[in-house]
């Protein structure tokens, strides 16, 4: 560890001049005003390749970064105004700004040139995508599950778990952290989360090195909104809807000078209203059960973040933030049983399920970032450290319809706490005008507390321990990882970016009991799970002119189970189909193989991708019948062997005309699993496929629509399929108070669509479900900002930026 230390603070100590940067400032000719969201471009004056191409901030302004010395001309374009270009020549390591550059307007309508100041609703990134959902008009007044619903690649289930190309085991970062505020459970905080705190969604589906290697389709990074202008900017939203569902926030920045101060509050009542319907029927008896349930989940959830950025010096910048979560949930479910052919219950029975939960989550951040003489050459560190609580009661109420006889009276208490540290450094540093070399070491510590204590009705109407589902469980799971990273370019059209992540990783639990005919000595069972294991990551880059782009990687990574997959608690909210965690479980093995294609067109945007990828040990949900039950069934996670999935997915951004444009996306796969005798679940493959358009149209130049479908073809599991589904949401936005203001109406699953089921079949019993987790809604929303393009503080020609926004990727700044 120590020579790890030392060679890398060498690294750190290295200093060398070639690079610089081109700045300069965009507006319009006549009236000064700077053009947001312009695209500047600049190109090798010799070979008149490409070099490198940004868009201009809220203030208009542009910064080409580690640009080596040479001579370049600049393009700069923006609808309404004519095409601007200009010969540069970059200096040895000398910075170079371009002052204030004016474009001529070409007399174009100004619903015209608005139209054009929109971010693009999709970016294409090196290593990723980018998704600017902060203007998203149908998830306004939603939460992050609706938003994230919305993303072309991914899909939000019943429970709110996200997956991507159809693998749910996905890595969720927010701004490029794990989140401590969501303790094993991070679909809960997403459900808290109000939609309109997000600015965009990047999604990276083969990462590599530089980032965790844990989730086994990719990384999903979360970035929340924060404003870097001078002077005092923010904005306030409140939303009402159907079922009662209502949220308000606001968020505040204030800048001047070298600091930078920053908050927020959102408020969001969830009220989810669903249904359900499950028949089950067992081969050797006949036996059958039908249930039907109906279900409200509603939750009051407060969120707090605070925080200030201090630029030290224009290469020097230390920030520190926090944020807390207080969440209250309750769900209420209630299951009709209708029982044939039982010999164990004939009728009709009615259970009631009711769980209060209270959550507290927050986190301290503190980040620092040094960027040295060299261009590009940069040093980022990060501490964060969090907690999160939770205390809950459920309770039970069961009898038959006919004689009122009681079946069962239960009282289960819960309590979890659960705290994440996380340490990080990151170094890069340019080689070469073509070549970089990063590293970085990160330690990732999460431990957790849970308990459950469960009574039950007896026979004199008293409430006595169960301890058959009483007991405690610990766990606490750390990683210690290193990673090196290097890419360079083999000639002017082929590049490549090589690199590898060691990580040793360690997993304890204990389970505790209760039961005090037990033993001491065995009222506890213990487990540990040590491994190290070397991740590369392997990325070759084809440039075809400047329209085109060819890209193959191969990563290998890791899916870690935790949270309720390991928790051996026993799940008794419906007692004829129980669940349980399983603490012995072994992480997931995955090999993931993908060709990207990139084309560029004037008013077309298309890449596609052909992937592969293999995963051992697959952590699958195994169901089976309860041994000595005609009618239950008992569902645990068990590692079955491995499962393949190739497949093609298509993601293109079409611009029509200055009002219409679309992003679409189409996933088809092949997926095959190998079953297990073990577990006595058979081979099992399949084709499946998905697709998604969401399309906008600028009615005029202060309304706009936006219209989202998508359709989910019936899916292969390993004991069975899904079933199809297909959803419409729809939405308005009107602008108002000159633009300071705006109203939001949308519908989520206008068609009433939404839904989740299919068939399990194994060699004890076949059943048919089908689940709605929330029926459609409409939301009306108001958000009116504060501050505008320009402040004082900028007229007054107070411009130093500070040397960077602040905003964060997974390892650092970005």
């Amino acid at each position: 560890m120590f020579r790890s230390i030392l060679f890398f603070c060498v690294l750190c100590s290295l200093r060398a001049l070639g690079q610089a940067d081109v700045s300069g400032l965009l507006q319009g000719e006549g009236d000064r005003e700077p053009l947001i969201f312009a695209n500047v471009s600049l190109f090798n004056s010799q070979t008149h390749d490409y070099v490198k191409g940004v868009q201009t901030d809220l203030d208009g302004k542009f910064v080409l970064s580690a640009i080596a010395s040479g001579s370049y001309y600049l393009k700069a374009s923006y609808v309404g105004f004519v095409d601007m270009q200009k010969n540069i020549v970059v200096e040895n390591g000398r910075n170079l700004d371009l002052g204030t550059l004016l474009l001529q307007s070409t007399g174009t309508l100004l619903e015209e040139v608005v139209v054009a100041g929109a971010k693009p609703a999709m970016e294409l990134q090196m290593d990723r995508k980018v998704f600017n959902v902060g203007q998203s008009a149908i998830s306004v007044g939603g939460t992050a599950t609706d938003l994230l619903a919305n993303v072309p690649s991914l899909q939000v289930d019943m429970d709110g778990s996200v997956s991507l190309r159809g693998a749910s085991n996905v890595k969720i970062l927010i701004d490029g952290k794990e989140s401590a505020m969501a303790g094993n459970d991070i679909t809960r905080l997403l459900q808290a989360l109000p939609a309109n705190a997000i600015e965009r969604v990047e999604v990276i589906t083969n990462p590599s090195a530089r980032y965790d290697a844990e989730g086994q389709s990719g990384i999903i990074n979360i970035v929340l909104k924060k404003e870097a202008r001078y002077g005092f900017n923010g904005a306030a939203t409140a939303s009402a809807g159907w079922y009662g569902n209502a949220g308000a926030g606001f968020n505040l920045n204030y800048r001047q000078g070298k600091w930078n101060y920053f908050g927020s509050y959102n408020f969001n009542r969830r009220n989810m209203v669903g249904d359900s319907w499950n028949n089950t029927r067992f081969f050797a008896t006949d036996a059958r059960t039908e249930t039907r349930s109906e279900s409200t989940r509603k939750g009051l959830n407060h969120g707090f973040g605070a925080g200030v950025d201090y630029y030290v010096t224009e290469k020097t910048l230390l920030g520190v933030s926090g944020n807390m979560s207080l969440r209250d949930n309750d769900r209420r479910e209630d299951l009709f049983y209708r029982y044939t052919n039982n010999p164990e219950m004939t009728g009709n029975s009615e259970r009631y399920s009711r769980q209060n939960e209270d959550d507290l989550g927050y986190d301290i951040n503190v980040n620092f970032k040094q960027e040295f003489t060299r261009k590009g050459e940069e040093l980022t560190a990060v501490f964060a450290r969090g907690k999160n609580t939770e205390e809950g009661v459920n309770t039970f109420l069961q009898y038959f319809t006919e004689s009122r006889n009681l079946i069962e009276d239960r009282r289960n208490e819960t309590t979890e706490s659960g705290t994440n540290m996380n340490i990080q450094v990151d170094y890069t540093l340019p080689l070469s005008e073509t070549g970089k070399f990063g590293t970085g070491y990160r330690t990732i510590v999460r431990s957790s507390d849970e308990t459950q204590y469960s009574r039950y009705m007896d026979s004199t109407n008293a409430l006595v321990p169960d301890y058959a589902i009483s007991n405690d469980f610990l766990m606490k799971s750390t990683v210690h990882a290193l990673y090196v990273n290097y890419e360079n370019q083999l000639t002017r059209e082929l590049g490549f970016q090589a690199g590898l992540r060691a990580e040793q990783a360690y997993l304890n639990t204990e389970y505790v009991s209760y039961d005090p005919v037990l033993a001491p000595n065995d009222r506890s069972a213990k487990g540990h799970l040590d491994y190290f294991r070397i991740y590369p990551s392997l990325f070759l880059t084809r440039k075809f002119g400047k329209e085109n782009q060819l890209q193959a990687s191969y990563t290998r990574r890791v899916n870690r189970p935790r949270g309720w997959q390991v928790n051996p608690f026993i799940d008794v909210s419906d007692p004829m189909n129980i669940r349980q965690g399983n603490p012995n479980l072994m992480p997931e093995d995955i090999h993931a193989f993908e060709l990207s294609y990139a084309r560029f067109w004037e008013k077309v945007t298309l890449t596609s991708s052909a992937y592969y990828r293999r995963v051992n040990d697959v952590v699958q949900s195994v169901i089976t019948s309860v041994e000595g039950s005609s009618g239950a069934t008992f569902s645990q996670f068990q590692n079955i062997s491995r499962n393949e999935a190739s497949g093609l997915e298509l993601i293109s951004q079409l611009n029509f005309s200055k009002k219409v444009d679309m992003t679409a996306n189409a996933n088809f796969f092949f997926r095959r699993f190998y079953g297990s005798e073990e577990f006595k679940i058979d081979p099992a493959k399949g084709f499946n496929w998905n697709v998604n358009a969401i399309t906008n149209y600028r009615i005029r130049p202060n309304l706009s629509a936006q219209l989202r479908t998508e359709y989910r073809a019936p899916m292969v599991q390993a004991q069975g399929k899904s079933v199809e589904a297909f959803i419409v949401d729809a939405g308005l936005k009107l602008d108002v108070l000159k633009k300071k203001g705006t109203v939001n109406l949308n519908v989520r699953d206008l068609f009433n669509q939404r839904r989740w089921g299919g068939y399990t079949e194994t060699a004890q019993f076949y059943r048919e479900q089908e689940n709605r987790w929330m029926r459609r809604m409409a939301m009306v929303s108001f958000t009116y900002r504060i501050g505008g393009m320009q402040n004082d503080a900028k007229k007054k020609g107070n411009n130093n930026d500070g040397g960077g926004n602040g905003e964060f990727e997974e390892g650092g700044f970005r």
